[in-house]
């Protein structure tokens, strides 16, 4: 009895310890196979060396096509992208990457010229800045600082322009060429949602992002070089306009030309159909007059905040295919003058080879006419030649406030 009792034990045993063995095998199975999956999802998010649309070089990503769909007249846009060339570094952190980051990069980011992500640690694989620093509100300053530097250093010659975005940002980055072509990156200035308090010019908000020209981010670094500008706090958008108005650098007017805002620091819900309320600190900070409704913001608008991951493709839906049918844009600002002096370039060889090619009947005529076409050359060269020249159309003082991010 007990020799049977002793194997039934042993085969009980036997049994309870292979059930256990398969269930712990697999469950390794599953894990493993989970993390192989999950590593594949963050490969697709990955760019590398192979991507046709990218290249990679340290940290940077190059952007190699201007992305527009098939059949799309582009064309303006197209020139714009060569034109304005524009920086875009995006503030983030390590937990942010998979959560936020990847967004951005699958998203608005593919149409800037050069993408830099900005993060305390270096991380090859996403690709990364590593800047050496802390992560937290407190340490949003000090990225900055150090973002702005590494950039004009590392790619200071592959750009005109240099936009600081969040990772929760979306910009549209079309848009922002447009309201620059009007501009030179050699003029001191930057733009986005300008605040007022503490700082008599006002300030950039950043969640909303901003775009500095080349020579405002030059004058930023000699800032710090010449200690005219130091690390005085951890609010992020007060502290850089402030070091900008020290540096004579413009707080320019990013209105459209109907005076609608184009940089928006909330959702777009929050400007379309929500009503803030009259104790809000978005009443005393705004620079401009506040609007809410549909003529909150630009047809052309640029960018807006606290954009999760699901917002961030849908908007990019709604900018880049959702399209009525038999409609043209009700809003259709000038033609960038950029543009018109390569139009006006091109005209003009074109009427030296008339003028240059010998012509047997009514000589005079086609005399007169090559005449014209220069002299209309002339005329608009000149108004061409002195729209990047034009300033904001609010130059005015007023005081300044805190980020509110």
């Amino acid at each position: 009895m007990k020799v049977l009792n002793s194997r039934s034990a042993f085969y009980l045993g036997f049994l309870v310890g292979s059930c256990t063995l398969y269930f712990f095998q697999r469950q390794v199975w599953f894990e493993q196979s989970f993390g192989l999956w999950r590593s594949g999802q963050r490969d697709d998010a990955v760019l590398t060396t192979d991507d046709p649309n990218w290249k990679v070089e340290g940290s940077a990503l190059i952007n190699l096509n201007h992305p527009h769909h098939t059949g799309e007249d582009s064309r303006v846009a197209d020139e714009l992208y060569k034109k304005v060339r524009i920086l875009c570094w995006v503030m983030t952190g390590p937990s942010n990457l998979q959560s936020k980051a990847r967004h951005v990069k699958a998203t608005w980011s593919r149409h800037c010229n050069t993408v830099l992500f900005m993060s305390s640690v270096e991380d090859r694989s996403f690709p990364t800045v590593g800047l050496d620093t802390g992560e937290g509100r407190d340490q949003l300053y000090w990225k900055t600082i150090r973002a702005f530097h590494y950039a004009l250093k590392n790619h200071g010659e592959d750009a005109d322009w240099f936009l600081k975005a969040d990772d929760d940002t979306f910009v549209v980055v079309d848009n922002l060429r447009w309201i620059l072509s009007n501009y030179s990156s050699e003029e001191p200035i930057y733009f986005g949602k300008r605040f007022k308090p503490y700082a008599k010019q006002g300030y950039m908000s950043g969640g909303a992002g901003y775009v500095l020209s080349k020579e405002a981010l030059r004058r930023f670094v000699k800032g710090f070089s010449t200690k005219v500008c130091t690390h005085t706090t951890s609010v992020e958008d007060l502290a850089m306009g402030q070091c900008l108005e020290k540096m004579g650098v413009l707080a320019g007017d990013s209105r459209d030309t109907f005076h609608r805002e184009t940089f928006h620091p909330f959702v777009p819900e929050h400007h379309l159909v929500g009503k803030f309320s009259k104790s809000f600190w978005y009443w005393n900070y705004c620079y401009y007059p506040i609007v809410e409704g549909p003529q909150c913001c630009s047809d052309l608008a640029v960018s807006f905040h606290y954009v999760d991951a699901e917002l961030m493709y849908t908007i990019e839906y709604y900018t880049y295919h959702l399209r009525p049918y038999g409609y043209q844009h009700r809003y259709r600002p000038p033609e960038p003058s950029i543009l018109n002096i390569a139009a006006q370039t091109e005209r003009t060889v074109m009427a030296t080879v008339k003028v240059s090619q010998p012509v047997e009947e009514e000589p005079n005529a086609s005399k007169n006419q090559a005449n014209q076409e220069l002299d209309g050359h002339t005329e608009t060269h000149t108004v061409a030649k002195a729209a990047p020249e034009r300033k904001p159309a609010d130059n005015g003082t007023a005081p300044m406030q805190e980020s509110q991010g």
